[in-house]
């Protein structure tokens, strides 16, 4: 049985634009790995890797939205090579395109509010097809994507058989919160008139006020980001205050396995025998020979999308005054954005050759170069709820230098804290004689106190930034809530969960031509519910299951209060 089902937008490595896409590809990696067999579903688009794998039907059906009609199915990954089932609901007409959320020119699909209604109510129907002991104990919702789900299961009366099931939503980025005018408001699924109000934030539709609202237990990527959006969140700073009872900040962790130095294919020179000078020695080597780079200055780095969140319009200038003082140092930038920030790295990749260049694109695999090579990461971020890039650069030995916001803050404490754990740099005001001085700070330490540098480098590639660190805190959430996972006892044995699965998929095929006569004789069933992947043989994974105990001011609301909701309404 899923114990925990995460319905999203992206996952990673199906769909990715950000850091939503990597929580929600570990997430349930990891407490499947645990034993707590965990899920993911996402929309069906028209993907290099979607297309690439294959699928298997589980279920189909139809949602009306607006007097319309959408037929879609729910597919499992054939292989189920994730370490956890991944489904895609495949829905013709709506999210078979070649993006995410924008076209191939870059613009942003004209009907988002109504591919993101029609895939939450396609969710929610195929769950109502599993039988009640078989559906999940939580349902998971990242972002405003899914946020109208804790409101549709407990006020729309086609769903309230789903209302038992406790509801957990996080915060990936408040900023984007999808809300909508009531011109639109014709497109929700017919609901109780009470509940209208739930809806309503500001005189229009929004949905992340919505599930901060009707959800169990709310959730953001770091604790400071959870501090800040009492204080910041576009609008809904009263809200975040009256709803705290119910609010926790988790920082995220990173998939281990794959931002592994020693194993990642991705690199040149993998991390051998411990020895951490001779792979940053090398591999920033290989960096240099490709962007002309000389060898004995630091290299300086950003990777990341060019948006005014992450503070990229920042850089430019940043990096001209530092080149123009003569500041002995190189700079590179992997990413795409904001047409006049990529614009702009183009022009200095020819006025600075041999100090600057710039790569706009996405490339996973020169990325992980890049943070193998690097001697330090720049990021200067206007808003960021938890960031990963931090993670990933100390995990390969490059020092981040950070902005004091979010999970930057939680993350990167700076060397020149007293208690002796300092992990970076960081700089508190966004604005270039802020930034400058940090990098300053940086180079001056890389050509002054090499050894320095060293230590840094052998006590950031020890710090434990893996999801076995996290998963026990959002276990307790959910065991707050009252959704009792816990590890599956006793354990399959793998041959005996791959045979299940496999016959599973030929039991849930669309029928072939010999077997639509005899489905013809046959009595209507409900259709089965999806099979469970091969759960690991026995794992150690004790931080995981450890019970941590919730932050102290983020309790659950009582339940007689809840009670009291259910019986007003």
């Amino acid at each position: 049985m899923i114990q925990v089902l995460h319905i999203s937008a992206e996952c990673y490595p199906a769909a990715k634009t950000g850091g939503l896409a990597d929580v929600v590809g570990s997430l349930p990696k990891y407490f499947t790995k645990a034993g707590m067999l965990s899920a993911a579903v996402i929309p069906k688009y028209a993907l290099k890797w979607i297309a690439n794998h294959d699928w298997v039907t589980v279920y189909s059906g139809s949602v009306w939205v607006n007097w319309r009609q959408y037929r879609f199915s729910v597919q499992q990954e054939a292989g189920n090579t994730l370490g956890f089932p991944l489904f895609v609901v495949d829905i013709p007409g709506l999210y078979d395109r070649p993006g995410i959320y924008n076209d191939p020119s870059g613009a942003p699909y004209g009907d988002e509010i109504e591919r993101y209604i029609t895939f939450q109510q396609a969710v929610l129907d195929w769950l109502l097809s599993f039988p009640w002991q078989q559906r999940p104990k939580v349902l998971h919702c990242h972002d405003h994507h899914t946020a109208l789900i804790p409101w549709m299961v407990k006020y729309c009366p086609a769903y309230q058989q789903l209302a038992p099931i406790p509801t957990v939503f996080t915060i990936h980025n408040g900023q984007y919160q999808g809300a909508f005018g009531w011109n639109n408001g014709n497109i929700l699924p017919p609901y109780e008139a009470g509940a209208r109000w739930l809806l309503e934030w500001s005189g229009i539709i929004n949905p992340m006020a919505t599930a901060i609202r009707t959800a169990w237990a709310v959730t953001t990527v770091s604790e400071t980001y959870l501090y800040e959006l009492h204080q910041n969140s576009m609008g809904l700073e009263q809200l975040f205050r009256d709803e705290w009872r119910k609010q926790w900040g988790i920082i995220n962790g990173i998939d281990a396995d794959v931002w592994d130095p020693a194993t990642d294919p991705m690199i040149r020179h993998p991390f051998k025998n411990g020895d951490i000078e001779t792979f940053k020695k090398k591999n920033k080597e290989a960096l240099c020979e490709w962007f002309g780079f000389p060898a004995d200055v630091p290299l300086i780095s950003f990777i990341g999308r060019m948006v005014g969140e992450k503070g990229v319009d920042l850089l430019p200038d940043t990096f001209r005054r530092l080149i123009y003082d003569g500041t002995k140092a190189c700079f590179l930038v992997l990413g795409t954005g904001e047409p006049w920030t990529q614009n702009q790295f183009r022009s200095m990749a020819h006025q600075f050759p041999g100090r600057f260049n710039a790569v706009i694109d996405y490339n996973e695999a020169l990325s992980h170069q890049i943070y193998a090579g690097s001697d330090f990461l720049v990021m200067p971020s206007r808003v960021e709820p938890c960031g990963l890039n931090q993670m990933y650069a100390m995990r390969y030995g490059t020092i981040p230098i950070v902005r004091t916001v979010g999970g930057l803050k939680d993350t990167v404490p700076d060397i020149g804290e007293p208690n002796g754990e300092g992990r970076g740099i960081r700089f508190d005001q966004f604005s270039v004689e802020d930034a400058v001085h940090a990098l300053y700070r940086a180079v001056g330490l890389w050509h002054n106190d090499p050894g320095i540098v060293a230590v840094l480098r052998q006590r950031i590639m020890a710090v434990d930034f893996s999801w076995e660190q996290t998963i026990g805190r959002y276990r307790s959430v959910y065991n707050s809530i009252g959704a009792h996972v816990e590890p599956d006892r006793p354990e399959m044995p793998v041959d005996q969960a791959n045979k299940m699965v496999e016959k599973a998929r030929h039991a849930l095929q669309p029928d072939t031509e010999a077997g639509a006569a005899k489905k013809k004789t046959a009595k209507k069933t409900p259709p089965p519910a999806p099979q469970p992947v091969a759960k690991p043989s026995k794992v150690t994974v004790k931080k995981a299951l450890k019970e941590e105990k919730p932050p102290p001011a983020a309790n659950p609301e009582p339940k007689s209060a809840i009670k009291a909701k259910k019986k007003k309404t």
